[in-house]
């Protein structure tokens, strides 16, 4: 039996992790790279259609998006109506936004995957902080991004602090005065998340965990961009077999 090679576009293309996918896919067996999209891209037709107009990719299998947080939304409703299987990497989707796109997904039984980060250390990150939040429920987030990230907590941050709200029995609410605004952070769920942009970091995170007598703390970092490439190797590998659109990289994985 002969294995059917599937097609794929990747909107976003011409930056950092566009770039990184693009030479993924290319080299990927079993995988045809056919179109690219970028809103400023200068069209060409070489190795294959890269475009500045939705309505131009071709039709494919699956749909990667590495864009930003302000059109990532319609780019995945784009993509779901027209029969695209996304892998999403962008982060910026608000909880309403990710259950109508479910809801779209299942009206079409098109299978899909966001992922807040693509990296299996971030992945197992999270997974880590939820068993230690049944024993250490006082926890915050620390998370690093370079300073061209446009959105700030990082989607990771939020999962993490989803995962250990929901995994802890309880958690204490102290008094707190504020003498600068914002310096305790935001809260996602109850958990503070605190957010740092500088030059020189990639993606970084830390749970710290603190208990009488004692702290707890977990830590990712991702040095290199090329250290998402095995989620998203996975997820395309993968995302043609769900019936659902399904959050996170974690609940693909065997």
């Amino acid at each position: 039996m002969i294995n059917q090679v599937k097609t794929v576009v990747i909107a976003g293309c011409t930056g950092s992790m566009g770039q990184q996918t693009v030479q993924l896919i290319q080299n990927l067996p079993g995988f045809e790279l056919v179109g690219g999209y970028a809103p400023h891209a200068i069209p060409q037709t070489s190795d294959y259609l890269v475009t500045n107009q939705l309505a131009e990719l071709p039709q494919a299998d699956i749909w990667i998006d590495f864009t930003v947080p302000s059109v990532v939304f319609q780019n995945i409703k784009y993509a779901i109506t027209h029969g695209y299987h996304p892998v999403v990497g962008t982060s910026g989707l608000s909880t309403s936004e990710m259950h109508e796109l479910q809801t779209l997904a299942a009206t079409k039984e098109l299978g899909g995957l966001i992922a807040p980060n693509f990296g299996l250390s971030a992945v197992l990150l999270i997974q880590f902080a939820k068993q230690a939040a049944k024993y250490f429920p006082e926890a915050e987030v620390v998370e690093m991004h370079h300073q061209d990230k446009q959105d700030a907590p990082s989607g990771t941050a939020i999962a993490t602090a989803k995962a250990i709200s929901a995994s802890r029995t309880h958690a204490n609410d102290y008094d707190e005065i504020e003498t600068i605004p914002g310096a305790r952070g935001g809260k996602v769920d109850g958990v503070p998340i605190h957010s740092i942009r500088l030059p020189g970091y990639v993606a970084h995170e830390q749970v710290l965990f603190g208990g009488p007598g004692e702290a707890l703390t977990i830590r990712q970092d991702s040095f290199d961009r090329q250290s998402f490439m095995s989620g998203v190797r996975l997820a395309c590998q993968k995302v043609t077999d769900l019936n659902t659109l399904v959050v996170g990289l974690e609940n693909i994985l065997d």
